[in-house]
């Protein structure tokens, strides 16, 4: 495998089956060190900045627990803390930040800005997320797939239930397909993903031994699955008058108790989070009162169950950020972590 030091990282179609069993196998080794309370301060004297246009707990907390644990210091630019596309360009920010930091993280909005950023960085630049992308979830998510079902994830079947063409979904198509795999997209026709990705990820995945599905049918897309996957049905950045459209829709693909049964007993269930399992939030409390639905994507049941691994998921977030700033900063290997 070639190293990936200096390489960005701005969607998973970039890297190679292999790049990512590397990026995974060193997430779980970074997670070992961090379990065992030793020191992996192998990036000391560097520094990342972090440039955040739609906020987020998980991956701002990742990324910079993530460089403190490497030793790294860390930056944090809201849009309030910046000039980012108000007074000063992408191409010009990026040149600014990559003579003053090591790498850049972007999350935000269009995939272009970050592509842009990495244009003009001279330094690795990593997509936290994008419309398009979530490529940081993705290495979460399989490690979180392998601490249940072992390294080797050949001929597992993933299923995505809901808006299968949101970043979470199409990010998953494209892991699992490298991977092995099995996809399963199950939603309504108009929230089915793109034909061009489902052709390119069909190609990449016969290549694997793996198949990608594409269906609005629960049963036949659920049934034997390893793995039940959902996300919230409107995203960060949409308009409030889209819920009512996207409840009538969704509603007959809400991750519940049937959906868990259809797929048996050693499935777990995967919500790269926020989840609006209850009427806690601001949001759910606002549907609630609305629409009448205190669970939307997942049932409570189902979020809270044994085969739940969304705890686990979210802290994986931290490693496997862990890992691919590692990868794309140094290409020395790291020993003595299994």
């Amino acid at each position: 495998m070639a190293s990936l030091k200096g390489r960005d990282y701005l969607k998973l179609l970039d890297f190679t089956s292999d790049d990512i069993r590397h990026l995974l196998d060193l997430a779980r080794k970074l997670k070992a060190l961090k379990r065992a309370g030793a020191s992996h301060r192998f990036l000391e004297g560097k520094n990342i900045v972090l440039l955040f246009e739609k906020t987020s707990t998980r991956t701002r907390c990742s990324f910079e627990v993530a460089g403190y644990d490497l030793g790294m210091g860390v930056t944090f630019l809201d849009p309030a803390s910046s000039q980012v596309s108000k007074k000063e360009s992408i191409a010009d920010t990026a040149r600014v930040l990559s003579g003053f930091y090591d790498g850049i993280e972007y999350r935000g909005f269009g995939q272009s800005i970050v592509e842009e950023l990495a244009e003009y960085a001279d330094c690795p630049v990593w997509n936290g997320l994008t419309d398009e992308w979530h490529p940081t979830q993705m290495i979460a998510d399989m490690l979180t797939m392998q601490e249940n079902f072992g390294e080797d994830l050949s001929g597992r079947t993933l299923v995505f239930m809901g808006d299968a063409r949101n970043n979470v979904a199409n990010s998953l198509m494209v892991v699992c397909a490298k991977l092995g795999v099995n996809y399963v997209a199950c939603g309504p026709v108009q929230n089915q993903p793109e034909a061009w990705l489902v052709e390119t990820c069909t190609k990449i995945a016969a290549e694997n031994g793996s198949t990608i599905l594409v269906t609005d049918d629960v049963e036949r897309g659920c049934t034997g699955a390893d793995a039940i996957y959902t996300d919230v049905w409107v995203s960060m950045g949409e308009p409030d008058e889209v819920w009512e459209q996207r409840i009538s829709s969704l509603s007959p693909y809400q991750v519940n108790a049937r959906v868990m049964q259809l797929a048996g007993p050693d499935a777990i269930f995967l919500h790269c989070l926020p989840a609006y399992h209850d009427t806690k939030t601001a949001i759910g409390a606002k549907i609630a009162e609305q629409f009448g639905l205190t669970e939307l994507e997942v049932t409570d049941e189902v979020f809270e169950s044994a085969q739940s691994r969304v705890f686990e998921e979210a802290e994986n977030r931290m490693h496997a950020i862990k890992a691919i700033m590692y990868a794309t900063l140094s290409d020395e290997p790291i020993e003595g972590a299994e």
